[in-house]
């Protein structure tokens, strides 16, 4: 049993309503009480991977993950550049998106299938033309489908190596599985049901990834200027490192991002393990903020939020 002091009870208290502020916006009470509270079937039943995956404070690095990689398919990078507020108003993308995840994994099913309704109807307003003459639709199957398979191995990598609980290996099958519902009805046609196929499909993509001074340009955004109060400048960058520790090699090498991976086991690991634990600290059951809805990072691109 943890034993706690008046004052670290309430330090506790502060810094996990930061952070739950922080992700989940000034509507986070309200929609804690809609996706946990309101009644009737879910998508995913208590024993799904996928509760255990999104409700961890590995998704703070899995999300930044995902954002890296995301970024090198040029398409998806002009659609998010083009239409998304992402530099403009990050937290209120971030906590679009958290509400989204909250409402896919844990909401009744009919506020799910809202949710995903509402994100295509955003999807259907995004198009356009890159630089060099390509078109883009953030509702193009095989674009989405990019968008999906990159999130889901970085949030399972980032549980893998950062999460309290990883997963063996038929629940990390089972994990994928569960992303493939919120992507079929999201419009993504065949997801991948487990991790062999996700690999495979991501090895699909790869001629289609290249790096664009746009990817470089959210890799700075994110790793060198992030809009983080100074108080969280440090622990944000060790989740930050953890994030491109995730990343294959070409991935950062694309980016222009320095890796000594020798040192990621050594170093980075223990660091992003170190704030992740901080953070399940700062969320345990028994503060206000934890009754409910956890927080979740960023999960970007056109299939979140749009």
């Amino acid at each position: 049993m943890e034993l706690l002091s008046d004052n670290g009870r309430v330090l506790r208290d502060r810094i996990g309503e930061a952070i739950f502020s922080r992700v989940a916006g000034p509507d986070g009470p309200d929609n804690r009480a809609r996706i946990h509270g309101a009644p009737g079937p879910r998508w995913f039943g208590p024993e799904r991977p996928v509760r255990q995956v999104h409700g961890d404070a590995s998704m703070f690095i899995g999300g930044l993950s995902a954002l890296l990689l995301q970024s090198l398919h040029p398409l998806a990078m002009a659609a998010v550049a083009g239409h998304s507020g992402f530099r403009g108003d990050p937290w209120g993308r971030l906590q679009r998106t958290s509400t989204f995840l909250a409402m896919t994994t844990y909401g009744p099913a009919d506020s799910a299938q809202r949710a995903v309704d509402r994100v295509r109807a955003v999807h259907a307003t995004v198009y356009g033309t890159t630089p060099d003459g390509q078109e883009y639709r953030a509702a193009d199957p095989h674009l989405l489908c990019w968008v999906h398979i990159a999130e889901v191995d970085c949030f399972l990598r980032a549980h893998q190596r950062f999460g309290a609980r990883p997963l063996d290996a038929a629940g990390c099958d089972a994990y994928v599985e569960d992303m493939a519902r919120i992507a079929t009805a999201l419009g993504v046609p065949d997801p991948p049901t487990n991790r062999a196929e996700l690999t495979d499909r991501l090895a699909a993509y790869r001629s289609e990834l290249r790096s664009t001074p746009e990817a470089r340009g959210v890799a700075r955004f994110l790793l060198l200027h992030p809009p983080v109060p100074v108080l969280a400048r440090l622990p944000y960058g060790a989740l930050a490192a953890g994030a491109v520790s995730l990343l294959p090699l070409w991935a950062s090498r694309a980016l222009r991002l320095p890796r000594v991976p020798p040192a990621e086991g050594v170093v980075v690991r223990p660091l992003g393990i170190a704030v992740t634990a901080g953070i399940r600290w700062a969320l345990a059951p028994g503060a206000p903020a934890r009754h409910g809805q956890r927080p979740r990072p960023p999960a970007p691109g056109p299939g979140a939020d749009g």
